[in-house]
Parts: C-alpha cells; sequence; structure tokens
C-alpha cells in the first residue's frame, strides 16, 4: 500500500526573530488553555498548538493541492493567519475545527486562483488509498483484478480524485483520507451535517462511475 504523505510541512511560528526565549509550553495541557496562553502573548504556547496540528492540516492540503511547495506554503500561511486571529477567537469550536477552516477556505481559494492561471497537473498527486477505507473496499470487493499493479491503481484514483469539484474532493479528503467525523467536516466546512453526508455520497458515487472500467 501507499506509504502515508510525509510530514515535509515545517510551518515556522510566526515572528520569531528579536524576541525573548521562552520555555516551551507543558506538552500535557490542553488546547484551550494553550489558545488562552497564547491570547495572553506567551508565543511557546502557539508554537505547541503548530506542532499538534501541523501535520495534519499540511496533510489535508496536500491532498487537495497535489503538490507539496504548495501544501507548504498554505499551511505555513494557516498558521501564521491563526495566530494573527487568535484573538478573536472565543472558543466557539475548538481550536482544531477552527484552525482547519482557516486552512481549508485558504486552500480552496488558491485552487480556484491556480485554475485561472494554469490547468491543474495530475502528477504530483499522492493519493494515500491506504487510508481510504471506502474507497479501497470499493474496489477490492467489486473487481476480480486483485492482483492490479498498485501503481497504476493509483494513477486512476489519483484521476478520478481530480475530477471531483473541490467541495467534493474535500469532504472525501476530511473523512475517508483524514478520518473526520461527519460533526467535524460539518465545522470546518459552515455547513449542516446532512449536507456533508449528501456531499460524501455524490462524490463516492462519481469516483464509482469515474472508475467503473476497473469495477467490472
Amino acid at each position: 500500500m501507499a506509504k502515508p504523505v510525509p510530514a515535509q510541512a515545517s510551518p515556522d511560528s510566526p515572528d520569531e526573530t528579536h524576541r525573548p526565549t521562552e520555555p516551551p509550553a507543558p506538552t500535557g495541557i490542553d488546547d484551550a488553555d494553550l489558545v488562552h496562553r497564547t491570547q495572553r502573548g506567551h508565543m511557546a504556547a502557539y508554537e505547541e498548538l503548530v506542532k499538534r496540528y501541523r501535520e495534519r492540516i499540511y496533510a489535508t492540503i496536500y491532498h487537495m493541492t497535489s503538490n507539496h511547495e504548495d501544501a507548504n506554503d498554505l499551511a505555513q500561511e494557516t498558521f501564521i493567519k491563526g495566530f494573527q486571529a487568535i484573538r478573536t477567537f472565543k472558543g466557539g469550536s475548538s481550536f482544531y475545527t477552527w484552525i482547519y477552516r482557516i486552512a481549508v477556505n485558504k486552500t480552496i481559494n488558491f485552487l480556484k486562483q491556480r485554475r485561472n492561471r494554469v490547468n491543474m497537473s495530475l502528477n504530483d498527486l499522492d493519493f494515500n488509498a491506504e487510508h481510504a477505507p471506502d474507497l479501497v473496499a470499493l474496489i477490492s470487493e467489486r473487481t476480480p483484478r486483485r492482483d492490479l499493479n498498485l501503481a497504476e491503481l493509483q494513477e486512476n484514483l489519483n484521476a478520478a480524485m481530480k475530477k471531483l469539484s473541490d467541495q467534493h474532493r474535500l469532504v472525501v479528503t476530511l473523512h475517508d483520507i483524514q478520518g473526520l467525523p461527519h460533526e467535524e467536516i460539518a465545522k470546518i466546512m459552515d455547513c449542516n451535517i446532512g449536507t456533508v453526508r449528501s456531499r460524501l455520497f455524490y462524490a463516492r458515487q462519481q469516483l464509482q462511475a469515474y472508475l467503473s472500467d476497473y469495477l467490472k
């Protein structure tokens, strides 16, 4: 199976230069505590939040953009914007949901801008089939070609994923690859749970249609 997406994103904490050295934030405290400390000016607390979520944020963006450099840049921009806006965070949702929403919005805007500039390439997408059990089951249960070359399988999954709209690709990425529950995805995408379920159902139907040659 494909190896999980390597955690290449290393978004540095913003404005690290010319500030006093702080002791690291305790790793055992919860996100809400770290947010409150950050709001009081403790950079080490925000660094701990970045450390907790940068790999998952990067992986989500990478599966949407298909490009390591873009994913690195957008992940860093996400955490910078999060730091700049942290004083407006009221705790109505978890920090995890809040920062994911920033990442998702930035990525969707980026994809819209990129579509206007160049044709999207399929060459760099590393679709992590190992972490998409629904898609794996869909293929393995309905095709006798169980010895299908993994590279060929991934290539066709890549192409199928790229045919989905941004919103449908996002819901598959968050649910089938990142493993987030419907409730969390609804908060991230700012919609109701029914919309998440319908988008996920439609996206899977589309993927099944795109992969129909391998489901015979």
